[in-house]
């Protein structure tokens, strides 16, 4: 268990990593700041705090999963697939401006998450709760893509 929580905490930093690499200025940048954002838009410092403990959490329940399930490789691929989409969301939205692709994406990544937390249900049960706070995380998220979408 420990090894693979190990395995999944460094891929899912180092993603993180990435996807801060591929925003460039990002939420610094003057067209972030001039962006008309919704106005329950948290504070920078909470999108931190947030993606450090999904990450964390979502460490730990694919950690549980590994060790449980017989599907491993269909496992594995969603979590793959997720984990690109994840990664590209930032450029497209931060770099590339394109918030409606971004959003788009944003909800296909959702919906891979939400699929991801069912498959976890089966197999691990109350530890598949783990994975609430992305959903929600990335609720809040959408909602935020989807406010830029229109009013820009």
């Amino acid at each position: 268990m420990i090894k693979r929580l190990t395995l999944f905490l460094i891929v899912h930093f180092a993603a993180l990593g990435l996807g801060s690499v591929l925003m460039g200025t990002g939420p610094m940048g003057n067209w972030y700041q001039d962006l008309n954002k919704a106005p329950w838009t948290p504070p920078g410092w909470v999108f931190g705090a947030a993606w450090t403990l999904i990450m964390i959490f979502l460490s730990i329940a694919m950690a549980k999963l590994l060790g449980k399930t017989s599907r491993r490789s269909h496992v594995m691929s969603i979590w793959g697939v997720h984990l690109v989409l994840n990664v590209l969301w930032n450029p497209l939205f931060f770099n590339w401006h394109l918030l409606g692709i971004a959003l788009i994406e944003i909800l296909m990544l959702l919906g891979l998450v939400i699929y991801l937390g069912l498959c976890m249900k089966k197999e691990i049960g109350r530890w598949s709760l783990l994975i609430l706070p992305y959903i929600l995380w990335l609720s809040i998220a959408a909602t935020l893509n989807g406010y830029a979408f229109q009013f820009n």
